[in-house]
């Protein structure tokens, strides 16, 4: 499991005076960056490896300004040429999201999905839920 923590800023708030809803997915992607140095040691832009293929955020509850956001994250599935990685945002140790997002390892030469490497997939397998 990956951890990650953020403290919310004043601009992140909406008229409501949470934690404005297109705030999250930036989190989120934040919090993957261990998991993204995995592919790609040097988060080098030129040697990028993965794509997005998919998000989506279920909120379950307000989130603040005043108190820091943990955020947890782990593989739910490793497939041939893809992963699904969990994410659960915690405020004050209850749950206010939870994030899921499908990754696909992804060739730029030849602009298709490519077989995840095995010295990848093995240092994935710990961050693997049960």
């Amino acid at each position: 499991m990956f951890h990650f923590t953020v403290q919310p800023r004043f601009s992140e708030t909406d008229g409501l005076g949470h934690i404005n809803n297109t705030v999250l997915p930036v989190w989120f992607e934040e919090a993957r960056t261990d998991l993204f140095r995995i592919f790609n040691p040097s988060l080098a832009m030129s040697s990028w490896n993965l794509i997005l293929k998919r998000f989506d955020v279920e909120f379950v509850a307000q989130i603040w300004r005043e108190y820091p956001v943990e955020i947890e994250t782990v593989i739910e599935k490793i497939g041939t040429t893809s992963l699904t990685v969990v994410q659960r945002a915690l405020q004050r140790s209850e749950p206010v999201a939870v994030g899921r997002t499908w990754l696909v390892y992804f060739d730029y030469q030849t602009h298709k999905p490519a077989p995840i490497p095995d010295d990848i997939r093995e240092k994935l397998l710990p961050h693997l839920t049960e």
